[in-house]
């Protein structure tokens, strides 16, 4: 898996294709960010990935008041990425396959020598993934699968075995942190006008 030259992600990356159409009909309980094949993403879960990657953007110096500001709905971005994981781990155990440790160490290795180094690596992941230091064997889980579903299935070829699990999963969405779209394949603005959205500040950066 030594393939890396540069890290390259977007919140999108995973297949390049619809994961799913919807949310459920039905509206988790208090204090649940989602359900996903019966189990619930709390509330505290889903803020404890926030707060680890706030305070990682605060420890950046600098470039902390600027990688806050480009990160507005930290909560809705952390939630889709969990939900894909999910779907990524439903996808892989459907078609038999694991991420060992050896090629999750394997894979961090090829990123981090393909950008500058591991501490560059981290950097670029909260930079461009909005991703703390302690979440990346997550990422890196998340390609080591992606890559060995491609190999199964085609580049490109995810879009049936990724829906597949979704319905699976049968996932519900919180409308506090928005809906499941489909075509962007990313979590965004529920439809839900009866709802007022309200935005909590933003940790200052540290010493501000």
């Amino acid at each position: 898996m030594h393939r890396r030259a540069a890290l390259s992600v977007s919140v999108a990356l995973l297949l390049a294709a619809p994961l799913l159409s919807a949310c459920s009909g039905g509206q988790p309980h208090a204090g649940t960010a989602a359900v996903v094949g019966g189990e619930r993403i709390t509330t505290s879960a889903l803020q404890a990935q926030v707060n680890d990657v706030r305070a990682a953007q605060n420890r950046s110096g600098q470039a902390a008041a600027e990688l806050i500001a480009a990160t507005p709905n930290l909560e809705r971005l952390k939630l889709g990425s969990m939900l894909q994981s999910r779907i990524i781990d439903k996808m892989a155990d459907s078609a038999g396959l694991t991420a060992t440790t050896k090629e999750i160490e394997e894979e961090r290795k090829a990123f981090a020598e393909g950008n500058g180094g591991a501490a560059q690596f981290e950097a670029l992941l909260l930079q461009k993934a909005a991703t703390a230091p302690g979440q990346s064997d997550r990422f890196l889980t998340d390609r080591v699968l992606l890559a060995k579903l491609n190999a199964k299935y085609g580049n490109g070829k995810l879009a049936e075995p990724a829906a597949a699990a979704a319905k699976a999963l049968d996932i519900e969405v919180n409308p506090r942190y928005g809906a499941w779209d489909a075509a962007q394949v990313q979590l965004g603005e529920a439809q839900t006008p009866w709802i007022t959205q309200k935005t909590r500040p933003e940790q200052a950066p540290a010493g501000a």
